[in-house]
């Protein structure tokens, strides 16, 4: 295969460790994989492999749970909750037309907040209180656990992104130091197909700014190369796949990817998904940064804002929240 049409695997652990010139270095790996590929890997990232299977098990439990159970905590209006089984179309796809519903089933949570938060009290859009399941112990702080050491790993890579875009490295540091993120615990069935437009996850790009995929050790994605060709992402031991979405995409002006994937497990068994979807600081005007517009390369979206843009998207995706809006 061609540079462009594999993977690249980028190490963090000299930039971590923060070994001299390892920020720009690894920096120039990351402007590679994100202009011409769209998707990487990560390895010495920090995040025990211990740590990762203690969420996968409590993955398994959640989705073990009666449906009555996992439907009593259905998707609500913040983006947090159980989306049963066929819960949800890409109608926002733009490389898939008349896509059937997805085979998964996935349950969703956000930035724990304290009850008395003002964006909670205020009953804010994406910043209201995640749903936890009743009979799980140890459930929710395990998943709250990872969720904070994604976000502190986020925040280190994001200098990475500043200086693959020619900025200082603090450049994004403020617009990610309360940053808006959403974990998608996903239980993908087996599949003989895919068949004729049934996919378990339909081909799409993500919104996020930035996508960390945990380390799985039963395949099932695949991602579009800028050939057009379908290439299948490796299971790479300990390594996370990451990815950037539309938020990336618009930010950069199209500079970096926003690249078509999709899953379907057929692996014989059951698959089961971590995607940490990670985005600015909810009120952060996303606009083409400075190093990627100029007089001949004008600005190619206007300057967007994650809850408006989330709405839209998730009420056209989601067709249990499409159901309930219809319903009001």
């Amino acid at each position: 295969m061609s540079a462009t049409e594999t993977i690249p695997v980028i190490d963090l652990g000299p930039y971590l460790a923060g070994e001299p010139g390892a920020l720009d270095r690894t920096a120039q790996e990351l402007r590679f994989a994100l202009t011409q590929i769209g998707f990487y890997f990560i390895t010495n990232h920090g995040i025990s492999p211990e740590k990762i299977r203690s969420v996968f098990e409590q993955v398994k439990r959640f989705h073990a749970q009666p449906i009555e159970k996992k439907m009593a905590l259905k998707l609500d209006n913040h983006g947090t909750g159980y989306m049963p089984m066929r819960g949800n179309t890409l109608r926002t796809s733009t490389v898939q037309a008349g896509t059937k519903p997805n085979l998964n089933e996935a349950f969703f949570v956000k930035r724990e907040l304290p009850p008395d938060h003002p964006d909670v009290l205020a009953n804010r859009r994406y910043r209201g209180p995640n749903r936890w399941p009743a009979d799980l112990p140890g459930f929710r702080e395990i998943v709250v656990d990872y969720c904070n050491e994604l976000e502190r790993l986020v925040q280190k890579m994001v200098r990475l992104y500043a200086r693959a875009l020619d900025l200082p490295a603090v450049y994004f540091d403020a617009a990610f130091q309360d940053p808006q993120f959403s974990l998608r615990m996903t239980h993908y069935p087996h599949q003989e197909g895919p068949a004729v437009d049934e996919f378990g996850l339909a081909p799409h790009t993500d919104t996020s700014f930035l996508t960390l995929l945990a380390p799985n050790d039963v395949a099932g994605l695949s991602i579009r190369t800028q050939s057009g060709k379908w290439i299948d992402a490796p299971a790479i031991p300990d390594a996370y796949v990451v990815n950037g979405g539309q938020m990336l995409q618009r930010w950069t002006n199209d500079f970096f990817l926003a690249t078509p994937h999709r899953a379907v497990n057929r692996s014989g068994g059951e698959r089961y998904a971590l995607a940490f979807f990670c985005d600015a600081t909810i009120d952060w005007p996303i606009a083409a940064v400075p190093t990627t517009v100029g007089p001949d390369r004008p600005p190619k979206y206007p300057t967007t804002y994650y809850t408006d843009y989330m709405v839209r998207y998730q009420k056209r995706t989601y067709d249990l929240l499409a159901d309930a809006q219809a319903a009001d």
